[in-house]
């Protein structure tokens, strides 16, 4: 356990040598200590990772839930933020300070360990371990979803080779294959060449197995029956008279429901100082929910008096899909909500240029605290108080720390420096006791930002409206249309999920701070009936990335001693 600071020398260790040499104790044992979870309602994965079976945590229900703390972020800059370590740190604060607490992480898919992100284990002494197999395959849960993506998508077009009964018009058909991989080569292709043996041409292509349906189905539901029936209510496409058609339809439910059978159970490890974390699903938040799954996070409530969550990005898309999706659909109520930022990347949406980052610029700084301070004040829309996680850097100065504080501070909310990438539960020790301190002190009053009843084109213009920052949204007469078609349809109560790049309120990827008055163009509209929420793809965003120029894959490999080095 670290419990003091560590000396220059260890600062410079790189995350994968931090965690490789982390004394981990075996998961039986430690689920048995920390969780009360006896060894037979495990099924262990090796010596460190296990999940914890369905039937046990049914027997949980008559249990006070715990309460629960999101960690959101400010908007993502290529300076960092921090907010899975800080996660990972706040849970170990908990611990530190004497609370039970528990961390409930989303599970890291392969495109970004592979492309330019990294994994999504933490970092420093805030990690969570083994870090080489979360990162890398894990449990084998998403090659599980993706199989039963596919195996869905096989079925549809062996439909229509052997006859199409159902009147499947190709045409119309909009369920996707998948691949937890960065590919764009994917995105648009046309399949069935080569004959009439191999059916009938039509264009299809690839999204990235975290954005889709299935994995949100699989993080949104609440038990292995509310899985089949959702798996089920999949609209995968429409007939010639635009009637649409659903994966029962194709008998597909069951199949796909067995292929999950494992995977559906929350898998548990535990961090480098030895508390447990449960991480489970990992839908991205710029294409999807962004959120670990509801299954994990109910456990979690059971297990400990404190639970510490993420959504993905920056609170305009993770938060706000947090409250308005996963919140509503499984009846949660968060006590609290952590927002974090770094001092480097505050500078860079006042302007500051990455290589300028080590430099005090206090004008800079006030400039891209309006991020940070429209963030805050988003998150207090939804009735839940709010902490300011100030990740530190060595570079950051005593006047640029005062000036966040103080920023805050006027906004009614308090701003903490946090160390946890260097000294572990250490450096998050005063964030826990200010979050404890919080929750006790302002009760939260939770409610999501639109009602049910409320028009799907509505829904989308009250978040653009009130958590961007924008004038409108603005839609052609065609996507005007697939929204009135979803309203008639009787799918205007679902809440809307909206796409659209992670690195600026607006849809411009470049338009740092916190830009007002632009517009928010609907590009696209898909319908998720099995998760129950309609797609809003704003933007340019992908649902397929790709690779950058220079690959993370260039520098991940195998040592003479078996060892995988390069991956962060």
């Amino acid at each position: 356990m670290v419990s003091s600071p560590v000396s220059l020398h260890e600062r410079y260790k790189t995350d994968i040598e931090i965690a490789r040499e982390a004394k981990k104790r075996p998961i039986m044992e430690l689920a048995k200590d920390k969780l009360g979870i006896a060894p037979e309602h495990l099924e262990p994965y090796g010596h460190h990772k296990a999940k914890i079976s369905l039937p046990y945590i049914r027997s949980l229900e008559g249990r006070k839930d715990g309460r629960l703390i999101l960690v959101s972020a400010i908007t993502p800059t290529p300076a960092g933020e921090g907010k899975t370590t800080t996660t990972v740190g706040l849970g170990d604060g908990l611990n530190r300070i004497g609370k039970k607490a528990l961390i409930c992480l989303r599970e890291p898919s392969l495109g970004p360990c592979f492309g330019v992100k990294g994994g999504a284990a933490g970092g420093g002494y805030a990690q969570v371990v083994p870090m080489e197999d979360i990162n890398l395959h894990f449990t084998g849960d998403f090659h599980a979803i993706g199989t039963a993506n596919n195996l869905l998508a096989a079925m549809i077009d062996n439909h229509i080779y052997w006859g199409n009964e159902l009147g499947i018009d190709p045409r119309r058909v909009s369920w996707r294959r998948v691949l937890d991989m960065n590919d764009r080569a994917l995105r648009s292709v046309v399949s069935s060449l080569g004959g009439v043996a191999n059916g009938f041409p039509r264009e299809d292509g690839f999204d990235i197995t975290v954005a889709s349906e299935v994995m949100a189905i699989f993080c949104l539901s609440r038990d292995a029956a509310d899985l089949r029936q959702r798996l089920g209510n999949i609209v995968v496409g429409q007939t010639r008279d635009r009637k649409p058609v659903r994966a029962k339809a194709l008998k597909a439910d069951g199949a796909m429901a067995t292929l999950l059978n494992d995977a559906i159970a929350p898998n548990l490890v535990q961090t480098i100082e030895n508390n447990p974390a449960i991480i489970h699903g990992g839908p991205f938040a710029n294409i999807a929910h962004g959120c670990n799954s509801v299954i994990a996070t109910r456990a979690a409530l059971k297990l400990a008096d404190y639970v510490v969550t993420e959504a993905g990005f920056g609170a305009d898309l993770g938060a706000e899909k947090f409250f308005d999706i996963k919140c509503r659909k499984a009846g949660l109520s968060p006590a609290c909500a952590v927002v974090v930022a770094t001092i480097r990347a505050l500078k860079m949406h006042g302007g500051v240029a990455k290589d300028d980052l080590k430099s005090e610029n206090l004008a800079a700084l006030k400039k891209g605290l309006a991020n940070l301070e429209r963030h805050v004040r988003n998150v207090a829309k939804f009735g839940v108080p709010v902490v300011v996680a100030i990740n530190r850097f060595s570079a950051d100065t005593k006047a640029e720390l005062d000036l966040v504080r103080e920023s805050c501070a006027a906004l009614g909310v308090e701003a903490v420096q946090c160390d946890h990438w260097a000294l572990g539960s250490a450096g998050t020790e005063e964030l826990a006791k200010t979050v404890v301190r919080t929750i006790e002190a302002k009760p939260a009053n939770f409610k999501p930002l639109y009602p049910d009843d409320m028009k799907l084109w509505d829904k989308v213009s009250t978040i653009a409206r009130e958590l961007y920052g924008a004038s409108e949204i603005v839609a052609d007469s065609a996507i005007r249309k697939q929204f009135a078609e979803l309203q008639e349809g009787g799918f205007g109560h679902y809440p809307v999920c909206i796409a659209k790049t992670q690195y600026s309120f607006s849809t411009d990827p470049n338009l740092k701070g916190a830009p007002s008055g632009h517009v928010v163009p609907v590009r696209e509209v898909r319908l998720s009936a099995g998760a129950e929420f309609v797609v809003v793809i704003c933007g340019e965003i992908m649902t397929m990335p790709g690779l950058p120029k220079v690959p993370a894959a260039n520098s991940i490999e195998l040592d003479a001693s078996g060892n995988i080095v390069g991956l962060f």
